[in-house]
């Protein structure tokens, strides 16, 4: 059993900050080498954490869509440089905003930009057009219906040209829809949570999931004081609205089901089309306005930027300071589950993988990594 002296020492900096609860989970070869908790699962602090919570697990959809769409991939029902408007045609003739007005675009949206963040979208989720998604149809917000109303808001660039985080794997999850002809959900239920057994995970929770989430927070900066906001997810905007980019609801026990099946191939998808998810697709030119030091982007996840990279693994994280990572390489998987907003300790989560890289390998010593890094480690 290893220490992970390091990891625990960061750990333990994140309750410094006043972190109201966590829970973490890691895997390696397969088997759980370690699992912490801290904090209470309610607001009034009278339920410690017992690994059974709920969460919103916000941007930590995203590679469960992007593997919902490498199911299809898998059966040949599309390739990545389609068009996206073969299958919605709403999107055939896009417009960039330029100054005070809009230019037609060049570059038509591929199916690829969807994955990499690169069709030019925003994450505007009040836009004129999403707003009148709301209002016509009765707050409902059908996630194929709300298409109709996103390809009407003008690009930020050219498509392909460069990142920009967005609302495009809300539009992977209509692609599902629209591929496989049926709902998000219902797709996604059958072809990843029922393959890798995540009973208790859902892109559509009802009012009993809604009211037995983990107690939520958002964090201000100003006072360092955290604020409980209740069940609400702002990212979904109608009753049934399933957002392929931030409507997850799951369990710390059922993220990691869900990482072990990518890290061991099979159960889902393939391990090459893993592989394939986790090959960076940008040049330095087209990343410049990327968020990972020190990674790549590939479909959908962070990653390696080439076969020589330090960072090994794969993954992402959420609003609400979820975080995951999977390294093939090192053999390990980890889930970290958080419910803040805004969180203090958003930047430094992308520690974990790395203490927990050096604790397999054999470099830290007596939590000396943490050490040598703590003066850099601030909020």
């Amino acid at each position: 059993m290893y220490d992970f002296i390091s990891l625990n020492k960061l750990l333990d900096f994140f309750i410094e900050m006043g972190v109201p609860s966590f829970d973490i989970e890691v895997r390696h070869r397969g088997k759980t080498v370690m699992r912490r908790m801290h904090g209470y699962s309610d607001a009034q602090k009278t339920k410690p954490i017992d690994g059974t919570e709920k969460y919103h697990i916000y941007s930590c959809s995203k590679p469960i869509t992007c593997v919902a769409m490498m199911t299809l991939f898998e059966k040949g029902k599309f390739s990545f440089y389609d068009r996206l408007s073969a299958y919605m045609p709403e999107f055939s003739k896009m417009y960039i905003r330029e100054g005070d007005g809009v230019k037609e675009a060049q570059n038509p949206i591929t199916i690829e930009n969807l994955f990499t963040m690169s069709a030019g979208l925003s994450y505007d989720l009040r836009s004129e057009n999403l707003m009148a998604a709301r209002e016509q149809t009765g707050g409902r917000c059908q996630t194929r219906e709300v298409m109709k109303y996103l390809a009407k808001d003008p690009l930020l660039f050219e498509p392909g040209t460069k990142f920009n985080y967005s609302l495009c794997h809300d539009v992977l999850a209509a692609l599902v829809e629209v591929i496989s002809g049926e709902k998000f959900g219902d797709y996604v239920k059958r072809n990843v949570f029922d393959r890798a057994e995540m009973g208790d995970s859902t892109f559509l929770p009802d009012e009993d999931v809604l009211s037995s989430l983990c107690a939520q927070y958002t964090y201000h900066a100003d006072t360092r004081e955290y604020e409980y906001i209740g069940p609400r997810n702002n990212y979904r905007i109608g009753t049934e609205y399933e957002s392929g980019g931030a409507g997850c609801v799951t369990t710390v026990n059922d993220y990691m089901k869900f990482l072990e099946s990518l890290r061991t191939g099979g159960k889902i998808i393939s391990r090459e089309s893993v592989k394939l998810m986790m090959q960076n697709r940008y040049t330095p030119e087209q990343s410049v306005n990327y968020f990972s030091p020190g990674y790549g982007y590939g479909l959908g996840v962070r990653c390696p930027i080439d076969a020589s990279s330090p960072c090994t693994d794969f993954g992402w994280g959420g609003a609400a300071a979820a975080f995951l990572a999977c390294d093939m390489k090192n053999e390990f998987s980890v889930y970290y589950a958080q419910h803040v907003l805004g969180s203090p300790n958003q930047s430094l989560r992308i520690k974990i993988a790395e203490y927990i890289r050096a604790d397999l390998c054999g470099i830290d010593d007596g939590g000396a990594v943490f050490e040598a890094q703590k003066t850099q480690l601030t909020y």
